[in-house]
């Protein structure tokens, strides 16, 4: 092939001028690729391209560096040589791969998508909050025979361990006693690196005088142990839910000698202080999980596959220490409380702007967002490309964490830049239970429907031509460029209003599946006695009263569905109904039900609803003794306020013990 134009082993000035802060690097990569000198100057700042740039062209980036600006360049494989210079020269360089996710492609075209990656991967990311984990190499060692003694043998070098044999059946004792070796099973296990907590039932400790066998002592359950590495070899169930993302933890199959000699050289390792991500950011203020012993929202803890996250009153506790960063969390949390942080929602919708914007700007059409992660997606994308037909050019490859972190506010925002359809690329057998993403998917397609926008798709596949078989369905009439500037759910608030706007349908009542974070309430209003216990209950304010009148408000934007309204009304007059109505959203609060105060008969203050009041009194009078007989007029104690009515009490003779006799209870 022909080198274009714009390819030289000597890097050459194109597109912006040179003046622009940024310098990008594009290479052909000896020619396998073609570079659009025209679309890559939409990228952004000042383009530089190169057929080699790793070899005949490092000249090129070392007078790059010694300008001092920013710089991108289009390669991942090379980024070693370059991150080298860099540090020989004290700056930094943003990677891009622009030749597996767009160059190495049978399509043509592939352009803007090179331009669109090169300036989505200038956006910056914020940095994120660790995490330290620290290890004294304190090790439990849970067996049920001589496998787990001679682990300990060789790890007990590098490790303080304990054995725990579970219903061992006959051990042969070690010749010495280097470590201790105990019976025992583990009834419950929590914790993670560093500080795991395990309760041992039928524990007992092996005799010194064992000869040809180990004898035990006296059990006794209920016995505690804490250590910092738990090491299980017993080859039945895991002690934890997802043991494969418990730090500390770690498990192999004792009939297997390979994955035994795995565990012990990862077990070797496990000293010292480890930084792990604080996955997840968590504003309890905005829990909604239960009041009053009430609960409501339970939609983290039905989704957490490892139980990082524990009922804690009336919020939950989300464990950084535990918590292995899937997201799940934060897709299904209908309030903001729980957040994705590494990175933040908000940067990743800033990024995937730029990504939609730019791949338009430089000619794209009917764009296609792939989300997807390293451990998979990325093999993935890269098998394509160097064996398959690559990835088709209209589909644009957004790297998340965890695809599962994935939430209302990031599809919305996809579709409202102007993408022609989303896409989740998982493993065509997840490690991990994904119905928190088929859930967000299913919400996505209810709101998309009426705009005419075709539903996103999980992916579930191994098979790197699948990639191929992508394909775009319509897009929005008028594409948004908000910007995302809040985050929570007022991002996805504001993510859905923009999708609406463009798609010009923002008046459309749309019903969602049950548990979504959108909707309305239903008060049956004759049912209804304006008590108010909804409105204490309301984690979000969506219920409201009024200081003067007796009056029950609703602010169909703050819901989120939560059902505590529901638990709480004594009267179980209140249902759910999830929706998305901007309409309603714009409307501000409505009434649901109000009623003429009951003024006081002593003194006319208002003070109850007069319905309620007087449904009362119709109850009491004549049928209770204290209010009915000689003196009647006491009935009118429960048309006072409260101050009145205390003054009444203790004027006037209300004797308590004046009740009539009970009956006297009936033996059979």
């Amino acid at each position: 092939m022909p080198p274009s134009p714009h390819q030289s082993d000597r890097p050459t000035l194109t597109g912006r001028p040179v003046s622009s802060e940024r310098i990008v690097f594009a290479c052909s990569c000896e020619d396998t690729m073609v570079l659009d000198g025209k679309a890559l100057a939409c990228a952004g700042g000042a383009l530089r391209t190169a057929t080699q740039l790793c070899r005949a062209g490092l000249g090129a980036v070392r007078d790059a560096l010694a300008e001092r600006r920013p710089i991108t360049i289009g390669c991942t494989q090379e980024a070693p040589v370059f991150a080298e210079l860099a540090d020989e020269a004290g700056a930094e360089i943003q990677f891009v791969n622009i030749r597996e996710q767009a160059g190495w492609s049978d399509a043509s075209g592939t352009g803007p998508k090179m331009a669109a990656l090169l300036a989505a991967g200038a956006v910056a990311m914020p940095p994120t909050e660790l995490v330290s984990l620290t290890s004294a190499g304190v090790a439990l060692i849970y067996g049920r025979d001589e496998v787990a003694i001679d682990v300990a043998r060789r790890l007990s070098d590098t490790l303080d361990v304990t054995v725990l044999l579970s219903r061992p059946g006959a051990v042969t004792p070690p010749s010495r006693d280097d470590f201790p070796v105990l019976r025992g099973t583990i009834r419950s296990a929590r914790g993670h690196l560093g500080a795991f907590e395990l309760v041992v039932d039928d524990s007992a400790i092996a005799a010194p005088s064992s000869r040809a066998q180990l004898v035990w002592g006296t059990p006794r359950d209920g016995a505690l142990s804490s250590c910092d590495i738990v090491i299980d070899l017993t080859g039945g169930t895991a002690l934890f839910p997802a043991h494969d993302l418990r730090d500390g933890y770690l498990r192999a199959d004792p009939a297997r000698p390979e994955t035994v000699e795995r565990l012990i050289l990862d077990a070797s390792r496990l000293v010292g202080t480890f930084d792990k991500p604080a996955y997840v950011r968590f504003n309890a203020s905005l829990c909604a999980h239960s009041r009053s012993r009430r609960t409501g929202c339970s939609r983290c803890l039905d989704v957490c596959p490892t139980g990082a996250i524990t009922p804690a009153g009336d919020v939950v506790a989300i464990s950084a220490e535990i918590c292995a960063g899937c997201g799940a969390c934060a897709s299904v949390c209908p309030t903001g409380a729980a957040t994705y942080a590494l990175p933040p929602s908000e940067a990743v919708i800033s990024r995937l702007r730029v990504l939609l914007s730019t791949y338009a700007q430089a000619g794209g059409r009917t764009p296609v967002v792939l989300l997807h992660d390293e451990a998979h997606g990325q093999a993935l994308i890269d098998a394509a490309a160097r064996h398959g037909r690559g990835l088709p050019a209209h589909v644009l490859p957004l790297r998340l964490n965890e695809v599962t972190q994935a939430d209302i506010a990031l599809i919305s925002s996809a579709y409202a830049y102007g993408a022609a359809g989303v896409v989740a690329l998982m493993r065509g057998r997840p490690q991990h239970d994904i119905a928190s993403l088929h859930r967000l998917m299913a919400l996505s397609a209810a709101i998309l429907a009426p705009l005419g926008l075709h539903a996103p798709l999980v992916l579930e596949t191994d098979d790197p031509d699948a990639l191929w078989t992508i394909g775009a369905g319509p897009s929005v009439a008028a594409p948004s460029r908000f910007m995302p500037m809040a985050t929570g759910r007022h991002l996805a608030v504001s993510a859905l209003k923009e999708l609406h706007r463009a798609a010009g349908q923002s008046q459309i009542a749309t019903p969602l599946p049950p548990e979504s974070p959108f909707g309305s309430v239903v008060v049956d209003t004759q049912g209804c006695t304006l008590c108010l216990a909804c409105v204490a209950a309301c984690p979000v304010g969506a219920l409201r009263d009024d200081p003067d009148r007796p009056m029950l408000r609703f602010a169909e934007d703050a819901c989120v569905q939560c059902g505590l309204c529901r638990a709480t009304c004594p009267e179980k007059v209140i249902t759910l109904a999830p929706r998305l109505d901007l309409a309603a959203w714009a409307a501000g609060a409505v009434v649901l039900k109000q009623e003429e105060p009951y003024p006081c008969v002593a003194c006319g203050k208002p003070f109850g609803v007069r319905s309620s009041v007087e449904r009362i009194v119709a109850r009491l009078s004549e049928k209770h003794w204290m209010f009915s007989g000689a003196d009647a007029r006491r009935i009118d104690v429960i048309r006072m306020c409260g101050d009145c009515r205390v003054e009444v009490v203790m004027n006037e003779t209300f004797d308590p013990h004046a009740a009539p006799p009970r009956p006297l209870p009936r033996t059979e």
